[in-house]
């Protein structure tokens, strides 16, 4: 069992913004002389990430442009003498790293592969917990099949934006998927049984989620809710939120 154990040449640097989404706060990592994800903009956070970057800085990649994951690139750039700040594309290297498009949580989403099967998966997979899915922004589907793109690398670890180090992330995946693909089709009975309203569809489905998790739930219920409506599946009478 290897637990929370960084993987050779990558050093975590987490974020003092704790919530029930963030969890223990935003991970930025610094590997060798690039910064993945520098956080909020939070002058104590940049002068740690500074300070875990022994060899200086020479490039900053993001994995999407959420607030907590990229508002200190503009501060952590200028403070190591005027760096790029990078967002690659699908297939695109990026200093070390090479961008896998993982749109779901936002449409703009990477997954960004190192070496040696090691994954920084911004917000497609935490190290604890599920990832947040809001329609609009988000779609359930494009996240469904992002996880499946994952499943086909060869995988030893993954880094993640918020929570511990995954080092069983073939199990991880397949949990995942198994999680949101039970979801609906509990969804689906609920909604065949004659629940619709959110506070039957959410007692129903979602009813394991603590109470400060409910709101999140809700806009989750939606993201489900969109996808069966894009793909054809809602009863007679059900509305895609």
């Amino acid at each position: 069992m290897d637990g929370d154990r960084a993987p050779d040449g990558v050093i975590r640097v987490r974020a003092d913004n704790p919530s029930p989404l963030t969890l223990e706060g935003t991970n930025t990592y610094v590997v060798g002389t690039w910064v993945v994800d520098p956080g909020p903009a939070d002058a104590a956070h940049l002068d740690a990430v500074m300070a875990g970057a022994r060899e200086g800085i020479a490039g900053i990649v993001l994995t999407h442009g959420h607030g907590d994951h990229a508002d200190g690139a503009p501060g952590l750039a200028e403070q190591s003498g005027g760096v790029p700040v990078l967002r690659p594309k699908d297939g695109e290297r990026a200093g070390p790293f090479t961008a896998i498009a993982t749109p779901g949580h936002s449409p703009d989403h990477v997954c960004l592969a190192y070496e040696n099967g090691v994954l920084f998966s911004g917000d497609t997979v935490l190290g604890r917990g599920s990832v947040f899915v809001a329609p609009g922004e988000g779609s359930m589907g494009d996240y469904l099949d992002s996880l499946r793109r994952l499943q086909t690398l060869e995988l030893t670890v993954i880094c993640p934006g918020h929570g511990p180090f995954v080092w069983n992330p073939h199990a991880k995946l397949a949990e995942y998927l198994a999680h949101r693909l039970d979801r609906e089709r509990r969804l689906l009975e609920a909604l065949d049984s004659g629940a619709r309203t959110t506070d039957e569809l959410l007692g129903i489905v979602w009813s394991d989620v603590p109470a400060e998790l409910r709101p999140a739930a809700a806009i989750t219920l939606e993201a489900h809710l969109e996808k069966l409506s894009d793909e054809g599946r809602l009863p007679p009478g059900a509305d895609a939120g």
